[in-house]
């Protein structure tokens, strides 16, 4: 986290509200920040202290690594889960043996469904996101799967990092996210490297987790923040080799995407 205190105790509360029977472990990475946690103290919580903002991939390689759990959640600090979705994410990956990581339906606060599971980003697609227009919104509709209705469970090629749960064979057969990525796209990163290895990701509605999404490139397109993404993309489609094409996924048994 870093920066969200206003955030924090909903998501956790919600957090414990939705822990149903299961047992969790929560580890809560300050990325150069210090908030007082003393109050939290209903909650089984680690806390990692980061004196400067380190960026979401090897923040979160912090929290992964010190993780006992067979499930490891990701989540943002902007989210609240709603009840059973915890139990509904297990209970997928334990009927979904193939599965290495799912992903929760998100949705804003009024119900309104956010675009999550996608296809791969393209170099052009990227571009559109920037373009405030109806019809660069209805170019990305392919991409971010407009036509899927999102209240059956399939295959995609990624989810967003808002939320992910990951098995641990899985993280354990593929290692930590890319920590030359400081802020996005990690997230699609580690899905093509599951893919690769045989695992599925898989997009799962019956879990739902309410996000107030901050877009912080959005919110200043000409900032430090901003700048640095660009570094992150540059580097994510240059380690695939890709920039309008995208690359077939390998793994689960095939030689392609999800849609092919």
């Amino acid at each position: 986290m870093w920066r969200d205190e206003k955030f924090l105790r909903a998501c956790l509360d919600s957090i414990a509200n939705a822990r149903a029977d299961l047992h969790l472990e929560i580890v809560l990475i300050q990325n150069g920040v210090t908030f007082d946690t003393s109050r939290l103290t209903e909650l089984s919580l680690s806390v990692i202290q980061n004196p400067t903002n380190r960026g979401i991939a090897p923040a979160r390689n912090q929290g992964m690594q010190i993780a006992r759990g067979r499930y490891v959640m990701l989540l943002d600090v902007d989210t609240r889960v709603a009840q059973d979705s915890l139990r509904n994410l297990v209970c997928f990956m334990d009927e979904n043996l193939d599965a290495g990581l799912a992903g929760p339906r998100l949705q804003d606060a009024d119900g309104n469904l956010q675009y999550t599971c996608r296809k791969l980003p393209t170099l052009w697609s990227k571009v559109l996101r920037r373009v405030p227009t109806r019809w660069a919104q209805a170019a990305l509709a392919d991409e971010l799967l407009y036509a899927y209705d999102h209240r059956a469970p399939r295959a995609v090629d990624y989810v967003i990092g808002a939320g992910q749960l990951i098995r641990r064979d899985a993280m354990e057969q593929i290692g930590w996210l890319d920590e030359k990525i400081f802020y996005g796209p990690e997230d699609v990163d580690y899905c093509i490297r599951m893919w690769r290895a045989g695992w599925r990701v898989m997009y799962v509605p019956d879990a739902i987790v309410i996000h107030d999404e901050q877009r912080l490139t959005k919110q200043r397109a000409f900032s430090k923040l901003s700048l640095i993404h660009a570094y992150g993309l540059a580097h994510f489609f240059w380690k695939y080799k890709y920039a309008f094409r995208r690359p077939a996924l390998m793994g689960a048994g095939t030689r392609h995407s999800p849609y092919a």
